[in-house]
């Protein structure tokens, strides 16, 4: 029986499913490196993506006969100058319209529900919405609970950054090393590549490479860009808040097709809590800044656009939401491209030992 295929597999399908259910009855032997991996995968994370983000101002240094170790350090210079900037210039600001925001929470509401009871009472809306006396009150309670939870959101978010700085200071450290000896790691990785495939294994490696450096360096290119526009289309229109909703964009933009929608949320309530008309120049802008950015950046940056499709895309957030939150939804995308590229690599290796057996068999038969 051992030799037929379909008992054969059946039998490795039980085996491997023995292995989970005795690994999960001494899971509390694994605790302990779980819980390292939590602790570590934040900083990794950040490391990585900063990684690729900074390598190729280290390989363009590094050409200009730069030692490797110098031109991080010149690169992290950089990007302290840069952040002192920030803090002067722009975070004042900022933080003047987060502490508004805050404070001004319950005028948000009532400014909505005023703007609702307007819009309610106008011939167009009891027209087409008969009989819907209490719909501003219902969209007001929905509203204020968003903006309630969006608040102390915001409220939990400074102090889960204040009780992470440890963590947060080994990012330098993680990225030195990282940037000085990351291409050591290919190497390494390749050697435990059976030799047989340890050519194809290369491939993959850089591939896998190539498609993670053009992912994050082109999205947050982009993403950057684009909040700049929004700002600059806020301030032009005159909406409130408008660097806290821009610098808002920027990360919700990260995520693919959902992000945008869930970036332009904030930008109509608060133009609606100001006026109908200043919501609709709100939308406009959104709107405009998301064409310009997909139609005519993207094609320019991206070269070509990644072979994903949205169905795709927007199936891959909502699990990797539901599996790990805001991280798993960051990086849903990264991982599926990963997975697809070993993937298709490993079925191109199989067919290709099928087509080289083929004739191997008819000649010995």
């Amino acid at each position: 029986m051992l030799q037929h295929k379909y008992f054969r597999t059946s039998f490795g399908i039980i085996t491997f499913l023995l292995i989970l259910y005795l690994g999960s009855k001494v899971m509390f032997i694994f605790n302990p490196l779980v819980s390292i991996i939590k602790l570590l995968l934040v900083p990794m994370m950040l490391s990585g993506f900063m990684y690729y983000l900074l390598r190729p101002l280290v390989s363009f240094l590094e050409k200009r006969k730069l030692n490797r170790a110098l031109s991080i350090i010149l690169i992290y210079v950089v990007l302290v100058g840069l952040f002192v900037l920030f803090w002067v210039l722009v975070w004042p600001t900022l933080q003047e319209q987060i502490q508004n925001f805050i404070k001004n929470t319950p005028n948000l509401v009532k400014g909505l529900q005023d703007q609702f009871n307007a819009l309610q009472k106008s011939p167009i809306i009891s027209r087409f919405f008969p009989g819907q006396s209490d719909l501003a009150t219902r969209i007001s309670e929905y509203l204020n609970d968003a903006i309630s939870w969006v608040t102390n959101s915001m409220t939990n978010l400074i102090g889960v950054v204040s009780s992470i700085v440890v963590v947060i200071a080994t990012l330098p450290i993680i990225l030195y090393y990282m940037l000085k000896d990351g291409s050591k790691l290919s190497p390494i990785v390749q050697s435990l590549i059976p030799k047989k495939y340890r050519k194809e294994g290369q491939e993959t490696l850089k591939h896998i490479d190539s498609a993670l450096s053009s992912f994050i360096v082109t999205r947050v290119l982009l993403n950057v860009i684009l909040g700049v526009i929004l700002y600059i289309g806020f301030l032009i229109i005159g909406l409130p808040y408008s660097l806290l909703l821009a610098v808002i964009s920027v990360p919700l933009n990260f995520i693919p097709y959902v992000g945008s929608l869930l970036a332009a949320i904030p930008v109509l309530i608060v133009g609606f809590i100001e006026s109908p008309t200043l919501a609709v120049w709100a939308l406009v802008i959104v709107v405009v800044a998301q064409q310009i950015q997909d139609n005519l950046l993207s094609p320019i940056i991206y070269g070509k656009s990644l072979d994903v499709h949205p169905l795709t895309t927007v199936l891959l957030v909502l699990v990797g939401g539901d599996f790990y939150g805001i991280i798993g939804v960051l990086i849903a995308l990264p991982v599926y491209m990963i997975a697809k590229i070993i993937f298709l690599r490993i079925y191109e290796i199989i067919v290709a030992e099928r087509v080289e057996e083929g004739p191997e068999i008819k000649k010995e038969l």
